[in-house]
């Protein structure tokens, strides 16, 4: 299988780069092909530009949705977004790690998402109807690829729990895991989450890399989080509100979890 990491941190000796580097070579010995997106060492910029989109009209005002649309479509992008675009297609699996800062991804990782994800590539498709709302939120580009974050994260673990001061990691990680991958139609894994990690010792480090090594040789047999799909009749068209009854008990984001 074809496996993509998309990778964000500027330190290679770091504790990211020594997972990385893990990472790369249990799937490999597993018989994976591996590309990583290293986005600091390439350079990445990280800002939309006019220099994205190559035949766009200077003369009038930048909007980008509509630029974004014409540029992909008519394959005049710039050539490190299209770049970018054949490595998810060619990818079984996504796999974005990244260090935790101020409770979200590093802004470079977070403009390969803005630059990389088009209009037409990773969001508007699909019919638009009184039935459906596009190819979202399970359906999409990347139905069929699965997608996991390697999270390393300062605060200890119950510092992210239900009660803790930070909030619950599941909710931080909510506008990744299901909006960045779910609404293009990645099956989304459970994350691998390293926490306290100036605090990590050899003991807990060998610890961390058994179990890193345990959730990559399952990578495409773990279940996903099961998030409902916007098409599947759990979502009234066109107000995109969870259908009354549904959920029954539950509160915050975990109502857009599927019943068990």
């Amino acid at each position: 299988m074809n496996v993509l990491i998309v990778y964000a941190h500027p330190e290679p000796r770091s504790l990211n780069g020594a997972l990385r580097d893990f990472a790369v070579q249990r799937l490999r010995r597993a018989g994976h092909d591996v590309i990583v997106s290293d986005l600091y060492a390439m350079g990445w910029q990280p800002s939309i530009t006019d220099a994205d989109f190559l035949d766009r009209d200077a003369s009038q005002p930048l909007k980008i949705e509509a630029a974004s649309e014409h540029a992909f479509a008519s394959s005049t992008q710039s050539s490190d977004i299209a770049e970018e675009q054949r490595k998810l297609l060619w990818a079984d699996a996504l796999i974005l790690q990244f260090p935790m800062w101020w409770f979200a991804m590093p802004a470079i990782m977070k403009g390969w998402v803005d630059r990389v994800y088009a209009y037409g590539f990773a969001y508007g498709v699909g019919e638009h109807s009184d039935r459906r709302w596009g190819d979202r939120y399970g359906e999409g580009t990347f139905k069929g690829k699965r997608a996991m974050l390697m999270v390393t994260a300062g605060g200890w673990e119950s510092h992210y729990s239900a009660r803790g001061v930070n909030g619950r990691m599941e909710d931080l990680l909510f506008p990744i895991h299901h909006g960045i991958l779910y609404y293009p139609g990645f099956d989304v894994l459970p994350p691998f989450v390293i926490y306290r990690t100036s605090r990590l010792d050899q003991a807990r480090y060998r610890a961390t890399l058994e179990a890193l090594g345990e959730r990559l040789d399952t990578l495409f047999e773990t279940a996903p989080i099961p998030y409902r799909m916007q098409n599947g009749g759990d979502y009234e068209i066109p107000s995109m509100v969870l259908e009354p009854g549904l959920s029954a008990g539950r509160e915050g984001l975990d109502i857009h979890l599927a019943d068990k």
